[in-house]
């Protein structure tokens, strides 16, 4: 737990969920350099009386900083929302000071001020700026923000194509800002997403199946080698199974096994709204009426009863924006383990180097090898 001060106060932030052992700040350089730059300490100040919406903001830190002019958060991050409701609590903000909005919903009708924490997705950037750009106007300040190595060319070319001349700041603490100047003039023109692409003919699960794909979940626009290494190994269920496809993405895994066992019950899970939707939506035009499944956004498994669930199958990040952790892969096994029957059974694809087994040892007590190449390894751990 770390203190970020700002012109508007001192506040003590976390990441969610909290861990008194996690080194990484719920804020970086990028965050305190927009801050001091919208107080007016590097500048004239800006006028935030108007509706600020805050886009891609990580932790909550920019939203919790800016409370007290009422700010409407705009996220693909179960987790940030709750890390956000945490931070605001703790600061003594009022309950409904911020207004929390997903990247599903529809935006404020009118942004006087939008602040972008630059994302790691640019096709997430791309879709939310058209989303974003019928509600500003010839007044509206808009500046991004991120590391150095966030900020790319491509970066200030969307900001130009799709709202207006752009330029950037110097760097600080290595952080730069993005400034840019809306032109209302503009041609407006829909966003490129959602797209979609079928499966390849040699994935021995449902191939040719469609897959719809919003912005910003992994491998949009195309089959990652992960997960087709995993359809073609993936388990056989029978019969009224309950199963989970954890860290869903776009669905394709739990729909693949939708299909093949239409009495199946599917679950899937993700943090990000956009990866739900795009779950839904591969197995709606994919299922039949008769097969059952729930699409939720949340943290992991932790909204799943203990014992209620036959089959797990997960594909964990090992990244968190910039960094590189295997903490939630952690939880996620973790939360399976509690959230399988006795004879349940954890499915994981993974990179071979990143040593999944030894946790799931240290979990299961046991670990099978399922299938393995050059890069990638299946790997099955049963509940005792």
């Amino acid at each position: 737990m770390n203190r970020l001060t700002t012109s508007w106060g001192n506040f003590t932030l976390t990441r969610f969920p909290e861990d008194p052992r996690d080194p990484l700040r719920a804020w970086d350089a990028a965050d305190e350099y927009l801050l001091r730059h919208l107080a007016g300490i590097d500048a004239g100040p800006v006028n935030l009386s108007g509706t600020v919406a805050v886009l891609g903001d990580r932790w909550g830190a920019l939203v919790t900083a800016l409370a007290e002019h009422r700010p409407v958060q705009i996220t693909d991050s179960y987790l940030t929302q709750q890390a956000t409701r945490a931070n605001l609590s703790r600061s003594g903000a009022e309950a409904d000071a911020v207004r929390l909005l997903t990247t599903r919903d529809a935006p404020p009708e009118r942004i006087d001020v939008l602040l972008v924490r630059v994302p790691k997705s640019l096709a997430l950037l791309e879709d939310q700026l058209h989303r974003l750009a019928p509600q500003i106007h010839a007044g509206t300040v808009v500046m991004g923000a991120g590391m150095v190595k966030e900020i790319h060319t491509s970066t200030l070319k969307l900001f130009e194509r799709l709202l207006g001349p752009t330029r950037t700041s110097l760097a600080v603490k290595k952080a730069r800002l993005i400034l840019c100047a809306p032109d209302p003039q503009l041609a407006r023109t829909p966003s490129p997403w959602p797209r979609r692409y079928a499966l390849p003919s040699d994935v021995s699960a449902a191939p040719g199946m469609p897959v719809t794909n919003h912005a910003g979940i992994f491998c949009a626009e195309r089959l990652d080698i992960g997960t087709r290494f995993f359809l073609n190994h993936l388990p056989r269920s029978r019969g009224p199974e309950r199963v989970v496809d954890l860290g869903c993405g776009n669905g394709v895994v739990g729909t693949a096994v939708a299909l093949a066992n239409p009495e199946a019950e599917l679950v899937f899970l993700d943090e990000s709204y956009q990866a739900v939707a795009s779950a839904e939506a591969t197995f709606r035009a994919n299922a039949g009426p008769e097969t059952k499944a729930e699409f939720t956004v949340g943290d992991g498994l932790a909204g799943i009863p203990a014992g209620t669930v036959d089959l797990v199958l997960n594909n964990p990040p090992f990244h968190t924006h910039q960094a590189t952790t295997d903490s939630t892969a952690w939880r996620m096994f973790a939360g399976a383990r509690d959230a399988l029957r006795s004879g349940g059974e954890l499915w994981v694809i993974g990179n071979r180097h990143l040593g999944y087994h030894v946790k799931l040892r240290r979990l299961f007590g046991n670990c099978e090898v399922v299938a393995s190449d050059p890069k990638f390894v299946v790997l099955r751990a049963a509940r005792n």
